[in-house]
């Protein structure tokens, strides 16, 4: 694969994390607002290892890797919990989550 230039690739994550932003905004249903997380998430991740690139130690790739396993872990324990709200209240829209608040 030939090298790309570092500029290309930084403004190719500053558009990834753009894009998870406005799914995050804009989405009313909980599993796109993870997925909007996922891809900011992945977009840091991006420029960790392209910034690894200029480290004699590779740090960043290692961090990204941490990162990565963080990420996971997290999401199977929200999925987890977005089966349950499902099973409880029949969706899984943000708004309509709002009243188990209201019932504890």
């Amino acid at each position: 694969m030939p090298n790309m230039p570092p500029p290309l690739l930084l403004w190719l994550s500053a558009f990834l994390f753009c894009v998870g932003i406005v799914v995050v905004l804009t989405k009313r249903d909980a599993i796109f607002v993870l997925l909007g997380i996922e891809l900011m998430l992945n977009a840091a991740n991006f420029n960790f290892v392209l910034f690894s690139n200029y480290d004699p130690k590779q740090q960043g790739q290692v961090f990204a890797l941490l990162v990565m396993a963080i990420v996971v872990c997290e999401t199977a324990v929200a999925l987890a919990i977005i089966v349950q709200v499902y099973r409880h209240r029949n969706s899984v829209e943000l708004e309509k989550l709002q009243s188990l608040r209201e019932e504890v």
